[in-house]
């Protein structure tokens, strides 16, 4: 993440072979610094409601590993830092190590890499001889088990090593380390591997002193003469994360490397931040996250390598409340300890992992002011054709009260609109329907949406009516009373830039 000293423009413009094998996904971090950390099994149930399909962990716990099994979600372990010692000095030590943690749950858990430490170069320098070590020992282990395909290795680096990062065409890694880099790279090259990153805008956008506009920082819109522009590529930067990106790739090929494709293991935004933290919020966090996404899943790549795939994992699942330093340190999570979400994320049309508003947590319910002939008509039609099940509208049922046309076909479309996934399309209801985040449920009445677990996709052929159809207008058998009424950024922009 920092700027870069400079790069030929021969370089920038070099011919490079990273592939786009592979859609690019998004997956998250699963921290346990938690005073009431959820049990494995709760972890992996909120995963499946999200339709999370890949995942990384800290460790190799058991327990999560198990719990893990079955389930095809794609699996990253990690070597923690305190165990590279002992596994860079001894093959055996790496041998034990991928026996208990790898081949005692695979293929049942679907490990998909390795982690092999984290951040040693910025945080465990002292540590960093033995990080290429371990990593060969790993990779034999897994060669002996014939893995070495399906499983890779790699190391998660700190942006930070990346220096004068702005613009990208001229960056390249603190060459104290290339004698560690450059046979890192080999490796990685070697066995078909990926750089890990990890990206955090977040602290470029804190230590620029206001150098960084916060729209930049946040994948906003920005007008073309504020976009920062490589004046060796002529490429257009309209966010940090591609910049940090490409200036890694950049980084790369001056030492030669260019066909070595980039996975980001950690990214995000904190929801909450002290007194000096005055961005760490949860709009701020929420608008990152779901930009991050959907410039993710779109597989744009970056502007030096549009449609390549830059895997991301967000970083984290849970609010860590034990972990050390600022406020924002403890909430970087996605949600809190219960499965409750920290704030709705912004993703409908987005995809499904993690879509429609992060848990799942949105609701069809009756359009304010709508025609009462039209909603009963649409009420109808959902508990008929729609197939949705109103039995709890039925007088002396959990949601029979209140009794009116407006309160029933609310909870019948938000039925609806939860048994078809909810799809774009299906709560519209000719136009008498909406979508709200504010959940509807009350009393012992209980809606579908509630608590965002329960949506679920469906094969049914039945759509809800949209303005382009004809509602059906048989009779339900409901009766209804009256209406109730809802590190100083790489990116140094070269002068001028953003003025």
């Amino acid at each position: 993440m920092k700027i870069i000293g400079l790069l030929l423009l021969a370089i920038s413009l070099a011919v490079t072979a990273v592939s786009a094998d592979e859609a690019a996904f998004i997956g998250v971090n699963i921290g346990t610094s938690l005073s009431d950390m959820p049990s494995p099994t709760q972890v992996v149930s909120l995963l499946k409601s999200q339709q999370i399909r890949h995942v990384r962990l800290y460790d190799s716990d058991r327990a999560m590993l198990l719990a893990l099994a079955n389930t095809g979600i794609r699996v990253t372990v990690s070597v923690p830092n305190d165990q590279l010692l002992a596994i860079g000095q001894s093959n055996l030590t790496a041998a034990n190590w991928v026996s208990r943690n790898i081949l005692s749950h695979y293929p049942a858990t679907n490990i998909t890499s390795i982690s092999v430490g984290t951040e040693v170069l910025s945080t465990l320098p002292n540590a960093a001889p033995v990080l290429l070590p371990a990593m060969k020992f790993l990779h034999s282990a897994l060669v002996a088990a014939n893995l070495q395909s399906q499983i890779k290795l790699s190391t998660p680096h700190s942006s930070s090593i990346i220096l004068d990062s702005f613009p990208p065409s001229q960056a390249f890694f603190n060459r104290t380390w290339d004698p560690l880099m450059v046979p890192l790279l080999q490796f990685l090259q070697s066995t078909n591997s990926f750089l890990m990153l990890n990206v955090y805008p977040y602290y470029d956008y804190m230590q620029s002193n206001g150098v960084i506009p916060l729209d930049y920082a946040l994948f906003r819109p920005l007008p073309p003469n504020k976009e920062a522009v490589d004046p060796n590529t002529l490429l257009h930067y309209t966010n940090v994360f591609d910049a940090i990106v490409d200036a890694a790739y950049f980084a790369m090929s001056y030492l030669n490397f260019t066909n070595i494709p980039i996975q980001v293991t950690e990214s995000g935004w904190p929801s909450k931040g002290d007194s000096s933290e005055p961005d760490a919020t949860s709009d701020n966090a929420n608008t990152y996250n779901s930009n991050l996404i959907r410039h993710v899943l779109n597989s744009t790549g970056t502007p030096k390598h549009p449609g390549i795939a830059v895997s991301t994992y967000i970083y984290e699942l849970y609010n860590e409340d034990l972990r050390p330093g600022p406020v924002s340190e403890k909430n970087w999570g996605l949600f809190d300890s219960n499965g409750v979400p920290v704030y709705t994320l912004h993703l409908t049309g987005s995809g499904t992992v993690l879509a429609n508003d992060t848990t799942n947590q949105t609701y069809c319910v009756a359009r304010e002011g709508a025609d009462r002939k039209m909603l009963q008509a649409a009420l109808d039609w959902a508990c008929g054709p729609g197939k949705v099940d109103c039995s709890s509208l039925l007088q002396g049922q959990a949601c029979y009260e209140p009794d009116t046309v407006v309160s029933h076909a609310s909870y019948a479309f938000d039925a609806y609109y939860h048994r078809m996934g909810m799809a774009d399309g299906t709560c519209d209801f000719n136009g008498v329907a909406t979508i709200t985040t504010t959940d509807q449920s009350h009393g012992s009445c209980i809606f579908p949406g509630s608590g965002g677990r329960n949506g679920t996709f469906t094969n049914s052929t039945s759509l809800a009516p949209s303005t382009n159809s004809t509602v059906s207008g048989c009779d339900s058998g409901f009766s209804h009373l009256e209406d109730l009424r809802y590190v100083l950024f790489g990116l140094l922009l070269w002068s001028g830039v953003f003025l």
